[in-house]
């Protein structure tokens, strides 16, 4: 690579690091930005997805108690 490409490089690397930074809920005055892994980014959308899930799960709850109430009925 030469010095321009090896610059432009650089140049992207620091631009996604700053990309990544995020600001954490702080009640300070000045939070405190930080990296993100790609690790961290992973367990946090899987958790995301698992509260999600439950979520769905509660939801789906009551209407199959609905449906399972006839049919109690009918083998009564």
């Amino acid at each position: 690579m030469n010095r321009k490409q090896e610059m432009i490089k650089k140049l992207a690397k620091r631009a996604k690091a700053r990309k990544n930074k995020v600001v954490p809920s702080n009640p300070s005055s000045k939070p405190v930005e930080r990296y993100i892994s790609k690790a961290e980014r992973e367990k946090i959308a899987l958790a995301a997805a698992a509260e999600q899930a439950a979520a769905n799960n509660d939801t789906d709850t009551p209407a199959e108690a609905v449906v399972d109430t006839p049919e109690t009925a009918d083998k009564e």
